[in-house]
């Protein structure tokens, strides 16, 4: 009698890759974990400087990494893949995350993740430099997502501080420039590739910090070194792992969708958590920021049908 066991164990591991599975579950840990981070660093702020608070941030999350993929026998990435890896995270992580944390000492963390919205436009933009442009209803989806972030921001959370819109918009510039730019490179393979761009981003990062005069504080509070440990295990390993296998499986408008889903999950957050102000431009500029979310989706999902 044939044994059909056998072969259900040996599909078992192969549906736990499903990118059917894989897909979706990383979009949650985009929208979610990432858009909760935006509070995560306000808190970390209370007690750490900004650049060095990102830098000890990857610096950990990326030994952590590696240390744990070369155990397991993992190989060392090239040369090449260390330049492109160390390119790729100075960009996504470099200025991509430590503008963010720079900007969020003058903006609170809903009105930041606000302004990083604008990412998927620049995404649209780069990526049109390689050809690939957005499909009419990617592109009409993206237009309503900048809708929503323009109305997001007729409110006054930006305009106290230039030089910290000055820093998101940069911030945002960066991610999307790392990002499709990366798209074409030889990286590292999978999470190596997480623990190659942090390990590099780190580097740069904590330069950055020591040349700026910033020092880790000798006496942290509690909330700040939680919410620390939040941003390494959360926010950096598992959601930036997602982002990146994201990133390779995906058309770069849905890749970059999370941007739009993050203002309202951090605003929504600021809200519960520490009664940061919400008025009637935010909660209308949210739900214009989902609808396009919608569109996106649904133009993916036409296309590939």
């Amino acid at each position: 009698m044939p044994n059909r066991s056998a072969p259900a164990a040996a599909e078992a591991p192969r549906s736990l890759n499903d990118p059917r599975l894989l897909i979706p579950l990383s979009l949650f840990a985009l929208y979610i974990i990432w858009g909760s981070t935006y509070l995560a660093i306000r808190y970390a702020l209370e007690s750490y400087p900004p650049f060095l608070l990102a830098g000890v941030r990857f610096l950990i999350a990326g030994v952590l990494l590696f240390g744990f993929l070369r155990l397991r026998g993992v190989a060392m990435p090239s040369v090449r893949q260390w330049r492109n890896a160390a390119i790729t995270g100075v960009l996504l992580l470099g200025f991509g995350n430590g503008m963010v944390c720079f900007a969020e000492q003058r903006v609170n963390s809903g009105i930041a993740a606000v302004a990083v919205a604008s990412m998927p436009l620049f995404a649209a933009l780069f990526s049109s430099l390689y050809g690939e442009r957005p499909t009419p209803r990617e592109g009409f989806g993206l237009a309503i997502g900048f809708i929503g972030v323009v109305v997001l921001n007729l409110g006054n959370g930006l305009s106290a501080s230039r030089l910290g819109a000055a820093a998101l918009l940069l911030a945002a510039m960066c991610w999307a420039l790392g990002s499709v730019w990366s798209k074409r490179q030889d990286m590292p393979k999978g999470p190596m590739n997480t623990a190659a761009q942090m390990l590099c981003a780190s580097v740069a990062l904590i330069i950055v910090a020591l040349s700026a005069g910033e020092r880790l504080p000798a006496h942290p509070n509690l909330h700040a070194t939680l919410a620390v440990a939040y941003l390494i295990v959360f926010g950096s390993i598992i959601a930036f792992s997602a982002y990146l296998y994201v990133l390779k499986h995906v058309r770069p408008a849905l890749a970059t969708s999370y941007a739009y889903v993050n203002p309202p999950v951090a605003v929504l957050f600021g809200l519960l958590l520490v009664g940061e102000h919400v008025g009637p431009y935010d909660l209308a500029g949210m739900a214009i920021i989902l609808l396009g979310v919608g569109v996106i989706t649904f133009a993916r999902q036409r296309r590939h049908a």
